[in-house]
């Protein structure tokens, strides 16, 4: 709920408007896909994002008020995941008196790592989308999405 309260605070006319319209998130944070073959049957898929200029990306577990990293998956039956999202970079936990409470966040550079098992011997793929959002000292971007699909087996 608070979320949606500070979401909807940035979009009040004359706040953060004409900010947002100049910048936009593709441009502030480049993701790439891929996976690595660990065992005959595991798989890690990295999701990295390369944050630019000053802007900075929200962990998983952002804290109260920014929109946080979220991972939605693609079901596959050829699929399990092994265990949650790891998260791999420099974490930085902030109070941030626009939010009002401590938040976490990577600057420059963080990878995304979930760890998948193929149910067989398969050539398939992970896919699904990534939710996020960026700030930096002065604005946020609006959250965005991006879709993605990695080859895993085979």
């Amino acid at each position: 709920m608070i979320r949606l309260f500070y979401f909807f605070l940035l979009l009040m006319p004359g706040l953060v408007i004409p900010e947002i319209s100049a910048a936009q998130p593709s441009k502030a944070v480049q993701w790439t896909f891929t996976s690595q073959k660990i065992t005959d049957q595991l798989y890690e898929v990295r999701m990295d994002a390369k944050v630019n200029g000053n802007w900075h990306i929200y962990s998983q577990d952002g804290g109260e008020g920014p929109f946080s990293t979220t991972f939605i998956f693609t079901q596959n039956p050829l699929l399990n995941m092994d265990g949650k999202v790891q998260e791999i970079g420099t974490l930085k936990k902030v109070f941030e008196e626009a939010f009002g409470s401590e938040v976490r966040y990577y600057e420059r550079s963080v990878s995304f790592v979930q760890k998948v098992k193929l149910r067989g011997k398969a050539k398939t793929n992970l896919a699904g989308k990534v939710e996020y959002m960026v700030c930096n000292d002065k604005q946020c971007l609006p959250p965005a999405e991006v879709s993605f699909s990695v080859n895993v087996g085979g």
